[in-house]
């Protein structure tokens, strides 16, 4: 059986194929556009969302292929989410992925325009999926609904308007909910739909998602206190005085969190079969150091 590592690299090695050539060779007037776009675009990371959304259509029966246009979508999405939260108006970071962030190399205004583009073209490559057209609606709702004011966007917005504050259990939780997992959920159901999976199989992926969501910010928060800058690739402890959860409970209490809601996103693939992947990335998210 293959390692996990091998699995995501082998999902990654197709996915960075397919972002490499997806504003290749244009030939469009506006190439500083597409530049700014790319540079965020091709600047590595772990590629969860899109390795959630291979592994919940391969779950499901479906062909990597199907579920392509899912993944891209989903990457547009979340790297014009980074490039806007980087922004001086917004979290004003300096470095992403271990480089200059967006606005620090082109400007504010092309930063802005950059992450317009990435997330308008995310719906463009949805609507041309060669899939069932309803499976396209299907994905488009949900991707809309979970990028949008009810999701990631909302979830921004609730982060900003508690600057000034400190923050309950509840509140902390509605916006890691929408802020942070939002788009993890999406990744998980659309997968199910690029595949053919059931409505019991989208019930179970939302909810592996939201658990592996909660966890995934717990551990965020974690390493923002305890990572070192050259592994995450951006600096540590500028969290220090937000609503994180360390700050709610503790690093001892954090880590017990963790390690409960990998255990319930584990025990939410019941309605699939051959979900040992799925489970290890759950245990690797909760475990990593990046």
């Amino acid at each position: 059986m293959k390692k996990l590592t091998e699995i995501w690299a082998g999902s990654n090695a197709r996915f960075e194929a397919l972002l490499a050539g997806h504003y290749a060779a244009h030939g469009e007037p506006q190439e500083k556009l597409f530049e700014a776009m790319d540079y965020s675009l091709l600047a590595g990371g772990k590629r969860l969302r899109p390795f959630l959304v291979y592994q919940f259509c391969a779950a499901c029966g479906g062909r990597p292929e199907d579920a392509d246009p899912a993944a891209l979508a989903i990457e547009l999405v979340h790297t014009y989410s980074l490039i806007h939260d980087d922004l001086p108006a917004m979290d004003n970071d300096d470095y992403r992925r271990g480089r200059l962030t967006n606005h620090k190399v082109y400007g504010d205004a092309m930063a802005i325009l950059a992450g317009d583009g990435l997330l308008t073209d995310a719906f463009a490559v949805l609507a041309s999926a060669p899939l069932p057209a309803e499976r396209i609606a299907a994905c488009v709702r949900i991707l809309a609904k979970n990028a949008g004011p009810w999701g990631m966007v909302g979830g921004q917005v609730l982060d900003i308007q508690s600057e000034e504050r400190e923050l309950t259990e509840r509140e902390v939780l509605d916006i890691q909910h929408r802020k942070t997992g939002a788009l993890i959920r999406a990744a998980c159901e659309m997968g199910v739909v690029c595949g053919g999976g059931s409505s019991a199989q989208r019930t179970s992926a939302r909810c592996y998602a939201d658990r592996v969501g909660l966890a995934f910010q717990i551990r965020d928060d974690v390493l923002d206190v305890i990572g070192y800058a050259e592994k995450l690739g951006k600096a540590v402890g500028v969290d220090a005085q937000k609503n994180t959860f360390v700050r709610l409970y503790g690093l001892e209490s954090c880590q017990k969190l963790i390690e409960t809601q990998t255990e319930l996103a584990c025990l939410a693939l019941e309605d699939f079969e051959n979900t040992t992947t799925l489970r290890e990335t759950a245990e690797y998210l909760a475990n990593r150091d990046h």
